[in-house]
């Protein structure tokens, strides 16, 4: 049995700049993703509702979930970080869509993020890999 981390998907780059992180990365049956902040074609989202903002994180996470043949089913964990304590329900409601049925152990916090952004979620799925550990 070999014990190895996998990276999942194409290098992040952002105008122009290749960021010195992974996507994702795939350790065993877990797959841990970046925080991930709202993309609109390749460049930060730094405008929007945080409805809208929200809907961008989180189809990007599905995306990048889907590389590492995962789901939003096979989300364990999520970490939220909001820049204002006043988008949390609006945040909230949106993420009741993408998680409706036995969503994920989840923290949120308000905080100054780096990217002049309203929020940025990291999640950790779980999904046993056929054949097991690669």
């Amino acid at each position: 049995m070999t014990h190895s981390k996998q990276v999942i998907g194409a290098p992040l780059v952002i105008g122009g700049r290749k960021l010195s992180l992974s996507r994702a990365i795939r350790a065993g049956d877990t797959v841990y993703l970046t925080g991930q902040i709202p993309m609109q074609n390749g460049v930060p989202m730094t405008t929007g509702t945080i409805e809208d903002q929200t809907r961008a994180v989180l189809d990007d996470i599905t995306a990048t979930l889907a590389l590492a043949g995962c789901t939003r089913n096979d989300v364990v964990k999520a970490m939220i970080w909001l820049r204002e304590r006043a988008d949390f329900a609006g945040f909230n409601a949106v993420y009741g869509e993408y998680f409706p049925h036995d969503p994920p152990a989840r923290s949120a916090i308000v905080s100054d993020l780096l990217v002049d952004c309203r929020v940025e979620v990291e999640v950790v799925a779980w999904r046993p890999l056929a054949g097991g550990d690669q």
